[in-house]
């Protein structure tokens, strides 16, 4: 099976020892997104919603980058500081899919890296 790493300049660097995502034969493991701005690798705004746009933002951007597609994604584990945004976390999430949506975990800790409100990692599977 070939292994292969998966960069874009449309998602924020790795701040890290990890790649944005991997590549195993047709699936991709899409590394955690805080809610970073790419140009200048800060935090998008305070505000929640914001945050979780560009959480999915960036998420899309690997995505694409991968030559997948939102649709493409079978997985996705939600980081949130606060359960309290969980509904935020549904009215945003409803715009980047549509059903069948993929399986899905969230849960809350206690910080997130440069203190993100929300981080996203996510698997793909890219049509064969």
């Amino acid at each position: 099976m070939s292994k292969s790493i998966i960069q874009t300049n449309n998602a924020p660097a790795a701040i890290g020892t990890y790649s944005q995502a991997v590549k195993a034969g047709n699936t991709v493991y899409l590394s955690g997104q805080i809610p970073l701005v790419p140009e200048t690798m800060t935090l998008v705004s305070e505000d929640f919603e914001a945050q979780a746009v560009q959480v999915f933002e960036n998420i899309k951007a690997v995505v694409e980058a991968a030559n997948g597609e939102m649709k493409n994604l079978v997985k996705v584990n939600i980081y949130l500081i606060d359960l309290a945004n969980f509904a935020t976390v549904n009215e945003v999430m409803s715009r980047y899919f549509e059903q069948p949506y993929p399986a899905r975990a969230a849960v809350q800790v206690s910080a997130l890296p440069k203190d993100a409100q929300i981080e996203i990692e996510a698997v793909m599977v890219l049509p064969e």
